[in-house]
């Protein structure tokens, strides 16, 4: 009998494992994981290289563990084991103090980081002719560092900031986000549940960048400020799956005196009449709602007073965190041409030559800044 016993336990152990494999193959893959607010690892490569250099093997790795069937349901049920056993952390998410989530933010590869920043230099010596400017935002956690839960290891980003600005000192126009957005820090610049900043910290972002331009931000009373989502659970939140989390608001500010503005997107060749979608405000993805998600190419054409314009074109090469700062720039500028270099491969310098562009703004935050070997594209001497 134990023998029998043994012989069905072994079997249904290569059953399931057999049925998990073929789940596996069949079930379709998926690009880009919304639960984490990332792109996921594709199919490995197979060549000689990659397998010399364990690149095939660690590539394989993480395809096979972002593929997984169903990951989505096992990280909600790892998630609500660990609040059983009262964890402050799940999926490198922290449950801090007054509702906030944090990412964790541990000690980068500052090889990387100054491979990356090269390319920041390398881009601004390779166009003399370009004002730049490179502002980079902490996330919440580099703000609001004292709101994670005890003993929570953080490494400080703004050592991050302080290392990147040294790097690229006079090459470009660097703006550090601790510098305008620390002396708001008890105004709500953060989602509390999202890796994002909120409208106010974008607008935040918008008055530093237009008075190191020499124009003249609105202030607040120039805006109806409205409140167009009470039930905003982001990324953060997804990630972690914490209960008992309370949503965020998302705002939107909209000029008291309208500024009409068309938004292509190359893309899909569309032209809408609207920068903001709210369609998405009935999805996960609430703060797609700004420009209608992430696109490798846009264009904002704006008809604005000739009195008020003092630049006529703007080149916005950005992660996510533009997305809600690019509405205040088009009152101002009526030309903006909008690159989100993850995903756009055509020649950056080609494309300001075609377009007669002076001006560039690189905006990006800390986290992603770290982590983004798509920022290598903008060294035209690697390519």
């Amino acid at each position: 009998m134990k023998q029998r016993a043994d012989q069905l336990l072994v079997g249904g152990f290569v059953l399931t494992l057999f049925l998990m494999f073929l789940t596996f193959l069949l079930l379709p893959k998926e690009h880009f994981s919304e639960l984490e607010n990332r792109v996921l690892q594709s199919a490995p490569n197979l060549t000689w290289d990659n397998l010399l250099s364990k690149k095939y093997a660690e590539d394989a790795e993480s395809f096979v563990t972002d593929q997984f069937p169903f990951r989505s349901k096992w990280l909600a049920v790892k998630s609500s084991v660990e609040q059983l056993r009262l964890q402050q952390e799940n999926n490198g998410i922290y449950k801090g103090h007054s509702g906030y989530l944090f990412e964790k933010f541990v000690e980068p590869d500052y090889s990387k980081i100054q491979q990356y920043a090269e390319s920041i230099k390398q881009f601004a010596i390779s166009h003399p002719e370009a004002n730049t400017t490179f502002m980079l935002a902490p996330t919440s956690v580099g703000i609001y560092a004292d709101r994670l839960p005890w003993l929570a290891p953080n490494y400080p980003q703004s050592k991050v900031n302080q290392y990147i600005a040294d790097y690229v000192r006079g090459s470009v126009s660097f703006m550090d986000g601790f510098e305008f957005l620390s002396p708001y820090a008890s105004e709500p610049i953060y989602y509390r549940t999202d890796h994002h900043w909120t409208t106010n910290g974008a607008y935040l972002a918008y008055v530093a960048y237009a008075e190191k331009m020499g124009w003249h931000p609105l202030s607040k009373k120039e805006f109806h400020i409205q409140t167009v989502s009470n039930s905003f659970l982001g990324s953060y939140h997804t990630r972690s799956q914490f209960n008992g989390v309370t949503p965020d608001s998302i705002e939107v500010y909209k000029p008291i005196q309208p500024t009409s503005t068309e938004m292509y997107i190359a893309d899909t060749g569309e032209t809408l009449t609207n920068m903001y979608d709210a369609s998405f405000l009935d999805k996960k993805d609430q703060y797609s709602h700004f420009l209608g998600g992430v696109h490798a190419l846009m264009k904002f054409t704006s008809k604005l007073d000739p009195h008020v314009i003092k630049q006529e074109k703007l080149l916005v090469i950005k992660d996510s965190y533009a997305h809600n700062v690019i509405p205040f720039l088009t009152l101002h500028v009526p030309e903006i041409h909008v690159i989100d270099i993850r995903y756009y491969n055509g020649s950056i310098s080609d494309y300001m030559s075609e377009n007669g562009i002076k001006d560039v703004l690189l905006l990006f935050n800390t986290t992603t800044f770290i982590d983004n070997s798509a920022l290598l594209k903008l060294d035209t001497k690697k390519k």
